[in-house]
């Protein structure tokens, strides 16, 4: 009910037609005498009841913003009224009354006209609704339907007779019923049988009366009715309560969920209707009643159909919306984490490799010109990208501003593809530029699992992004090498040497860029953890006793934390925390001995003792060149890995020794 409706006015009117009802309720069912007044209660209050009903229904017309349904269920209340009224005050006074008659057709048309109103107002609630409400509610409408003809119907066609039309109109009550139960069944189900107080209303209106006049179609036909039959107040009843219908609110339409209570009414609507059916074979049911029946299991049958097909339709909705990024359309994260376990498990006979993006700029766009914006940006750009790689590989949005591609192949940064990639991730215009940073992992040479190779291509990324001119990362590189070199002047000179000793060996070794630009930032920063080892024991002229080497070697681990604090140093940190880990497993802090030492960390710890034998040192003098590279070769398959040792030997031929710092 609006609130403009909430007037005392009607709140009165609708009261006043309630309490007339109870008073005529309780002079039929209980039999009441109100002496003189009986008559009047009879005849009068039934006539007045309807009229006053009818009236309130033709004043919502007024108020109803679609008046059509209004119109139609206030010509079925008016019909129903005047036909009431025309046989109160005529032929109800005769001997014998004619049938059919002009009241008969009166009521006949009134069904019409509920069919439409219901009809109509149920379009409106509903819009689009999907063919498995529809379903549901024929069910209902059909199983009600059914119950109604085997309870009523019979006795109704036996005693039909006489003249065409007359036989015609017997039967056309119970079959207009039926279709008027059927009509509430609908609409209940397809408000997900959760209506509103207006349908509740107006379905308890329109089921009343359906029943009251197929009950009233019984009585007569097996001479059961009297005037003061309990079926004659359900006529009043059903139009009082379309009155209280007309002005109650409508409520939110319900959207379908599944639940068990979506599934049980029309569960429970096919199972009276199958055991219809199975009373058929025990006792007397209508031939109406059992078609019914039939209709109602062959309803569920369809709806069981349909379910299914929608199950199917909903499965491959949410496998493809779980694989692929709502805004842009590319494979999502899930997606790529599914590609990498099958690149992973094609072995190394199907090299592929993975790039992983970083938009640069992208925060500033979106600060700018607004979310909006950005997504258009996004969806711009992953369009350009996925075009760039079509037929080498596959494109991937991982969210936010991240994407990747995934390679056939093992490609460099050189690549005409990655470049392409590189490129697409890009845009400029005024007041704004994008560009994109990337990470590469040759698969599975390089990871060993999708995670670790999502990891490592995201730590490269950030080494890529770090590498450019004033980034922070290089700026971080930067502040943490100027603070060692404050705390130790001395080691300024010896981290460039062992970054150089490392850069040329691991170039000797074949490695990539990737893996170059990490065990340079390694090397250079190998030492970062001393800064938390006290000048006594970091300055020491003789041996370190126990606890003093404890101290010592937790510098390593000290460098670690320090390093991981920003991501794009996280690699470097692992290898700081190695580098003086042992190939025998008798180095620190982990023990880790052979391959399980990142090579990384193999190749700085022969560039760090050998830069160290070749410098004075507080407990030892320097060494020469030869005698130091003697020194690496006789540990070498100890401590140190004989591989990495070649390499080195290898490098020193080239002349790199001499242009070192010798003391």
């Amino acid at each position: 009910m609006t609130r403009s409706a909430r007037t005392p006015l009607l709140l009165s009117s609708l009261g006043a037609l309630t309490a007339a009802l109870a008073i005529y309720v309780l002079r039929t069912l209980l039999g009441v005498s109100l002496g003189p007044l009986n008559g009047v209660v009879d005849d009068g209050l039934y006539t007045a009841l309807e009229a006053g009903a009818t009236a309130m229904v033709w004043l919502r017309v007024r108020k109803a913003d679609d008046k059509r349904p209004w119109i139609a269920l206030g010509l079925f209340a008016g019909l129903w009224s005047v036909g009431d009224l025309s046989w109160t005050l005529h032929y109800d006074l005769l001997d014998e009354p004619p049938f059919p008659n002009w009241s008969d057709a009166l009521y006949v048309a009134s069904y019409a006209c509920a069919y439409v109103g219901m009809v109509g107002l149920l379009r409106a609630r509903t819009g689009a609704v999907r063919a498995s409400l529809w379903l549901d509610g024929l069910i209902g409408g059909l199983a009600l339907g059914s119950l109604c003809a085997v309870a009523f119907l019979g006795p109704v066609v036996a005693s039909a007779g006489g003249t065409t039309s007359a036989v015609a109109v017997t039967l056309a009550y119970p079959v207009l019923d039926l279709l008027l139960l059927c009509v509430v069944g609908v609409a209940f189900g397809v408000s997900v049988w959760r209506p509103g107080a207006m349908w509740g209303a107006l379905g308890a209106s329109m089921a009343i009366c359906a029943v009251g006049d197929a009950s009233y179609s019984w009585q007569e036909a097996t001479g059961a009715y009297s005037p003061t039959s309990w079926v004659n107040a359900m006529w009043p009843a059903a139009m009082v309560l379309l009155a209280w219908a007309a002005w109650l609110p409508e409520g939110r339409r319900r959207e379908a969920r599944v639940d068990e209570a979506l599934f049980a009414l029309p569960a429970a609507f096919a199972t009276l209707a199958l055991g219809i059916l199975v009373w058929s074979q025990f006792g007397p049911v209508d031939l109406v009643g059992a078609l019914a029946a039939a209709a109602t299991l062959l309803a569920a049958g369809v709806r069981a159909g349909l379910t299914h097909h929608e199950n199917v339709l909903l499965l491959r909705r949410s496998r493809r919306e779980a694989l692929e990024d709502g805004l842009t359309g590319l494979p999502n994260r899930r997606r790529l984490m599914v590609d990498l376990q099958r690149a992973l498990a094609g072995g190394a006979g199907r090299p592929t490799t993975l790039v992983f993006f970083d938009l640069d700029g992208f925060k500033s766009y979106n600060d700018n010109f607004g979310h909006g914006a950005g997504d258009a940006l996004l969806a711009r750009l992953a369009a350009v990208l996925a075009g760039s790689v079509a037929g080498a590989g596959t494109a991937y949005r991982l969210g936010g501003d991240e994407f990747c591609v995934l390679l056939e192949g093992t490609r460099g940064r050189g690549d005409a593809t990655v470049a392409a990639a590189a490129g697409a991730l890009g845009e400029a215009g005024e007041g704004f530029t994008i560009t994109s940073s990337y990470g590469l992992v040759a698969l599975p040479a390089e990871a060993p699992t999708a995670t670790a190779a999502l990891q490592l291509a995201d730590e490269r990324m950030y080494g890529h992004k770090g590498r450019r001119r004033g980034s922070p990362r290089r700026q971080g590189r930067d502040l943490l090498l100027q603070v060692l070199r404050e705390r130790e002047p001395a080691l300024e000179e010896h981290v460039d040497d062992v970054s150089a000793l490392a850069l040329a060996v691991g170039r000797e070794l074949g490695l990539g860029v990737e893996a170059l630009d990490e065990i340079t930032r390694g090397a250079e920063l190998h030492d970062i953890g001393k800064i938390a080892v006290p000048e006594a024991i970091l300055h020491k002229p003789g041996p370190l006793d126990a606890d003093e080497w404890h101290v010592m070697r937790q510098h390593t681990i000290v460098g670690e934390r320090i390093l991981a604090a920003a991501p794009s140093l996280r690699p470097v940190g692992r290898l700081v925390r190695s580098s003086h880990e042992r190939w025998d497993g008798g180095g620190y802090p982990d023990g880790l001995a052979g391959e399980r030492i990142p090579l990384g960390a193999r190749i700085i710890a022969v560039c760090d003792a050998f830069d160290a034998m070749r410098q004075d040192r507080p407990y030892a003098e320097s060494m020469s060149e030869d005698a130091a590279l003697a020194e690496l070769r006789r540990c070498a398959g100890a401590q140190f890995d004989a591989q990495v040792v070649d390499a080195f030997a290898a490098v020193l031929a080239t002349g790199v020794g001499r242009r070192l710092r010798v003391a």
